[in-house]
């Protein structure tokens, strides 16, 4: 018997179009640091977790500390002005179309990534947050995933780690380049031209 199909999916900037959100709290928590966080610039490049982030600005011992802070703000602050990004919804009704499970894994601390996804109402049937990297294979091989879409680099790594096939989309921060000399199997413009590869793809 056929194993029922199971597609995963990164958040930030794969589905969901969070920059103006973690803008606004950059912004508010540099504020209260007396930082200036290079805002455009950062949001430009989503991907690598918070500790990552805060460690070109900030002492090593504070950085807890403002992690803590960005995640308290971030319901208040990052949930309303962001959208899905064009075709999210799309993809996720074509792996639906397929008789699919639709999972995502990524590295937001999973709280806040579960209120964009009822904010946004993003139908899927497992959440994996705070993984990162080669981390997120353990959560997509627990899940039988055997397509992983994402943004960045880092998301090809985390499903080369899970013998994924690697799917990735020109709408975050890492080029075209860059995603296929880290390894990955697809690249697509965006989302929008997801489902018509997953038809093709299976046939």
């Amino acid at each position: 018997m056929r194993e029922r199909l199971a597609v995963g999916f990164d958040l930030d900037m794969t589905l969901v179009d969070t920059a103006p959100g973690i803008g606004a709290v950059l912004t508010v928590l540099g504020a209260e640091l007396g930082v200036e966080f290079p805002v455009a610039e950062l949001t430009a490049a989503l991907g690598p977790p918070l500790h990552h982030v805060f460690a070109d600005y900030l002492p090593g011992e504070q950085i807890p500390a403002a992690v803590d802070r960005f995640r308290a703000l971030y319901p208040s602050l990052a949930i309303e002005p962001v959208s899905l990004l064009p075709g999210a919804a799309e993809a996720i009704g074509a792996v639906r179309r397929h008789g699919g499970r639709v999972v995502v894994v990524t590295g937001k601390h999973a709280p806040n990534a579960q209120l964009h996804l009822d904010h946004l109402g993003i139908d899927l049937d497992h959440l994996g947050g705070g993984v990162w990297g080669v981390g997120k294979a353990e959560v997509l091989r627990a899940e039988g995933v055997s397509i992983y879409v994402g943004d960045h680099v880092h998301d090809v790594a985390g499903a080369r780690g899970a013998d994924a096939l690697s799917v990735s989309v020109l709408t975050g921060g890492s080029s075209e380049a860059e995603l296929r000399a880290a390894g990955t199997d697809v690249v697509l413009d965006s989302l929008e031209e997801f489902p018509v590869w997953l038809d093709e793809h299976l046939g």
